[in-house]
Protein backbone atom coordinates (compact mmCIF):
# COMPACT_ATOMS: atom_id res chain seq x y z
CA UNK A 1 0.00 0.00 0.00
CA UNK A 2 2.80 2.42 0.88
CA UNK A 3 4.50 1.84 -2.47
CA UNK A 4 1.26 2.36 -4.39
CA UNK A 5 0.55 5.60 -2.54
CA UNK A 6 4.05 6.92 -3.26
CA UNK A 7 3.73 6.00 -6.94
CA UNK A 8 0.46 7.92 -7.09
CA UNK A 9 1.88 11.01 -5.39
CA UNK A 10 4.99 10.98 -7.59
CA UNK A 11 2.92 10.57 -10.76
CA UNK A 12 0.50 13.39 -9.95
CA UNK A 13 2.74 15.93 -8.22
CA UNK A 14 6.24 15.23 -9.56
CA UNK A 15 6.47 15.42 -13.35
CA UNK A 16 9.52 13.87 -14.97
CA UNK A 17 12.69 15.81 -14.30
CA UNK A 18 15.35 15.17 -16.92
CA UNK A 19 18.24 16.41 -14.79
CA UNK A 20 17.32 14.30 -11.76
CA UNK A 21 16.82 11.27 -14.01
CA UNK A 22 20.36 11.80 -15.28
CA UNK A 23 21.57 11.84 -11.68
CA UNK A 24 19.84 8.51 -11.02
CA UNK A 25 21.44 7.10 -14.18
CA UNK A 26 24.89 8.29 -13.10
CA UNK A 27 24.43 6.62 -9.70
CA UNK A 28 23.49 3.33 -11.37
CA UNK A 29 26.35 3.56 -13.88
CA UNK A 30 28.85 4.02 -11.05
CA UNK A 31 27.59 0.97 -9.16
CA UNK A 32 26.33 3.03 -6.24
CA UNK A 33 23.30 1.97 -4.17
CA UNK A 34 19.90 3.10 -5.44
CA UNK A 35 18.93 4.90 -2.24
CA UNK A 36 18.29 8.48 -3.33
CA UNK A 37 15.23 10.24 -1.91
CA UNK A 38 11.95 9.76 -3.75
CA UNK A 39 10.79 12.45 -6.22
CA UNK A 40 8.12 13.66 -3.78
CA UNK A 41 10.61 13.79 -0.89
CA UNK A 42 13.02 15.73 -3.09
CA UNK A 43 10.30 18.19 -4.05
CA UNK A 44 9.37 18.64 -0.39
CA UNK A 45 13.02 19.40 0.45
CA UNK A 46 13.05 22.12 -2.22
CA UNK A 47 9.83 23.58 -0.87
CA UNK A 48 11.01 23.52 2.75
CA UNK A 49 14.26 25.32 1.90
CA UNK A 50 12.35 27.90 -0.13
CA UNK A 51 9.65 28.46 2.49
CA UNK A 52 12.15 28.75 5.36
CA UNK A 53 14.51 31.02 3.43
CA UNK A 54 17.45 28.86 4.47
CA UNK A 55 20.86 30.03 3.27
CA UNK A 56 23.26 27.65 5.05
CA UNK A 57 22.42 23.97 4.70
CA UNK A 58 24.22 20.97 6.16
CA UNK A 59 23.56 17.66 4.43
CA UNK A 60 24.69 14.40 6.04
CA UNK A 61 24.95 11.84 3.24
CA UNK A 62 25.52 13.06 -0.32
CA UNK A 63 25.49 9.86 -2.40
CA UNK A 64 25.29 11.06 -6.04
CA UNK A 65 23.87 14.51 -5.43
CA UNK A 66 20.13 13.94 -5.97
CA UNK A 67 19.08 15.37 -2.60
CA UNK A 68 21.78 18.04 -2.84
CA UNK A 69 20.26 19.37 -6.04
CA UNK A 70 16.79 19.31 -4.49
CA UNK A 71 18.07 21.27 -1.49
CA UNK A 72 19.97 23.81 -3.58
CA UNK A 73 16.97 24.39 -5.83
CA UNK A 74 15.24 25.90 -2.81
CA UNK A 75 17.76 28.74 -2.49
CA UNK A 76 16.32 32.12 -3.38
CA UNK A 77 19.56 33.13 -5.08
CA UNK A 78 22.34 33.06 -2.52
CA UNK A 79 22.93 30.05 -0.35
CA UNK A 80 25.57 27.50 0.58
CA UNK A 81 25.39 23.75 0.99
CA UNK A 82 27.92 21.81 3.06
CA UNK A 83 27.66 18.10 2.39
CA UNK A 84 29.23 15.31 4.44
CA UNK A 85 29.97 12.08 2.58
CA UNK A 86 31.93 9.04 3.73
CA UNK A 87 33.06 7.96 0.25
CA UNK A 88 35.26 10.33 -1.73
CA UNK A 89 34.13 8.86 -5.07
CA UNK A 90 30.50 9.53 -4.14
CA UNK A 91 31.30 13.12 -3.22
CA UNK A 92 33.10 13.57 -6.54
CA UNK A 93 30.10 12.34 -8.51
CA UNK A 94 27.74 14.46 -6.39
CA UNK A 95 29.82 17.56 -7.12
CA UNK A 96 29.78 16.79 -10.83
CA UNK A 97 26.01 16.50 -10.76
CA UNK A 98 25.50 19.68 -8.73
CA UNK A 99 27.82 21.52 -11.11
CA UNK A 100 25.74 20.31 -14.03
CA UNK A 101 22.67 21.66 -12.21
CA UNK A 102 24.36 25.06 -11.78
CA UNK A 103 25.16 24.79 -8.06
CA UNK A 104 28.79 23.69 -8.18
CA UNK A 105 30.07 26.94 -6.66
CA UNK A 106 27.56 26.78 -3.81
CA UNK A 107 28.47 23.37 -2.42
CA UNK A 108 31.40 22.18 -0.29
CA UNK A 109 32.09 18.50 0.39
CA UNK A 110 33.69 17.10 3.53
CA UNK A 111 34.63 13.45 3.10
CA UNK A 112 35.32 10.82 5.72
CA UNK A 113 33.50 9.85 8.89
CA UNK A 114 30.59 12.22 9.47
CA UNK A 115 30.92 12.27 13.26
CA UNK A 116 34.48 13.57 13.04
CA UNK A 117 33.51 16.23 10.53
CA UNK A 118 30.55 17.26 12.68
CA UNK A 119 32.82 17.64 15.69
CA UNK A 120 35.10 19.81 13.58
CA UNK A 121 32.18 22.02 12.56
CA UNK A 122 31.19 22.42 16.21
CA UNK A 123 34.78 23.26 17.21
CA UNK A 124 34.90 25.91 14.48
CA UNK A 125 31.58 27.34 15.69
CA UNK A 126 29.83 26.86 12.36
CA UNK A 127 26.08 27.44 12.23
CA UNK A 128 23.38 26.30 9.84
CA UNK A 129 19.71 27.05 9.37
CA UNK A 130 18.70 23.80 7.63
CA UNK A 131 19.84 20.20 8.04
CA UNK A 132 19.14 17.04 6.06
CA UNK A 133 20.04 13.66 7.56
CA UNK A 134 20.19 10.71 5.16
CA UNK A 135 23.13 8.49 6.09
CA UNK A 136 23.86 5.41 8.20
CA UNK A 137 20.81 4.81 10.39
CA UNK A 138 22.71 3.68 13.47
CA UNK A 139 24.09 7.19 13.97
CA UNK A 140 20.88 9.13 13.35
CA UNK A 141 20.52 10.09 17.00
CA UNK A 142 24.16 11.21 17.15
CA UNK A 143 23.67 13.23 13.97
CA UNK A 144 20.55 14.81 15.45
CA UNK A 145 22.44 15.90 18.56
CA UNK A 146 25.18 17.50 16.50
CA UNK A 147 22.64 19.25 14.28
CA UNK A 148 21.01 20.80 17.34
CA UNK A 149 24.41 22.08 18.49
CA UNK A 150 25.08 23.59 15.06
CA UNK A 151 21.60 25.07 14.60
CA UNK A 152 20.57 28.68 14.75
CA UNK A 153 17.23 29.22 16.54
CA UNK A 154 14.37 28.28 14.25
CA UNK A 155 16.49 26.02 12.04
CA UNK A 156 14.87 23.02 10.36
CA UNK A 157 16.16 19.46 10.74
CA UNK A 158 14.82 16.92 8.25
CA UNK A 159 15.60 13.19 8.45
CA UNK A 160 14.82 10.59 5.78
CA UNK A 161 13.82 6.90 5.93
CA UNK A 162 12.08 7.22 9.28
CA UNK A 163 9.29 4.82 8.25
CA UNK A 164 11.83 2.10 7.36
CA UNK A 165 9.77 0.97 4.35
CA UNK A 166 6.64 0.93 6.50
CA UNK A 167 8.12 -1.54 8.97
CA UNK A 168 7.86 0.87 11.93
CA UNK A 169 4.08 0.37 11.77
CA UNK A 170 4.19 -3.29 10.76
CA UNK A 171 3.25 -2.83 7.11
CA UNK A 172 6.26 -4.86 5.91
CA UNK A 173 8.92 -7.22 7.16
CA UNK A 174 11.22 -5.59 9.74
CA UNK A 175 14.44 -4.10 8.39
CA UNK A 176 17.75 -4.22 10.23
CA UNK A 177 17.20 -0.59 11.20
CA UNK A 178 13.49 -0.76 12.06
CA UNK A 179 13.97 -0.60 15.82
CA UNK A 180 16.59 2.12 15.39
CA UNK A 181 14.09 4.24 13.47
CA UNK A 182 11.37 3.63 16.06
CA UNK A 183 13.70 4.87 18.79
CA UNK A 184 14.83 7.83 16.71
CA UNK A 185 11.24 8.86 15.98
CA UNK A 186 10.41 8.70 19.69
CA UNK A 187 13.44 10.83 20.56
CA UNK A 188 12.57 13.42 17.91
CA UNK A 189 8.92 13.54 18.92
CA UNK A 190 9.75 14.11 22.59
CA UNK A 191 12.91 16.23 22.43
CA UNK A 192 12.53 19.37 24.54
CA UNK A 193 14.36 21.50 21.95
CA UNK A 194 12.32 20.34 18.95
CA UNK A 195 8.85 20.81 17.54
CA UNK A 196 8.44 17.91 15.12
CA UNK A 197 6.16 16.02 12.79
CA UNK A 198 6.60 12.88 10.71
CA UNK A 199 5.45 13.39 7.13
CA UNK A 200 4.66 10.09 5.35
CA UNK A 201 6.04 10.93 1.93
CA UNK A 202 8.63 8.71 0.27
CA UNK A 203 10.07 6.56 3.05
CA UNK A 204 8.98 9.10 5.66
CA UNK A 205 10.55 12.40 6.69
CA UNK A 206 10.65 13.91 10.15
CA UNK A 207 10.64 17.70 10.04
CA UNK A 208 11.74 19.51 13.20
CA UNK A 209 12.03 23.15 14.20
CA UNK A 210 14.87 23.84 16.64
CA UNK A 211 13.82 25.84 19.68
CA UNK A 212 16.64 27.39 21.74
Amino acid sequence: MMKEMNNYVDAVFCPQDGLLEEVISSINENGMPAISVSPSSGKLLTMLVSISGAENILEIGALGGYSGICLARGFTGKGNLTSLELEEQYAKLAHQNLSKAGFGDQVTYMTGEALGNLESLVTNKKQFDFFFIDADKGNYENYLNYCIQLAVPGALIVADNVLARGSVVGQSEPKRYTETMKKFNFVVANHFQLESLLIPTGDGLTVSIVRK
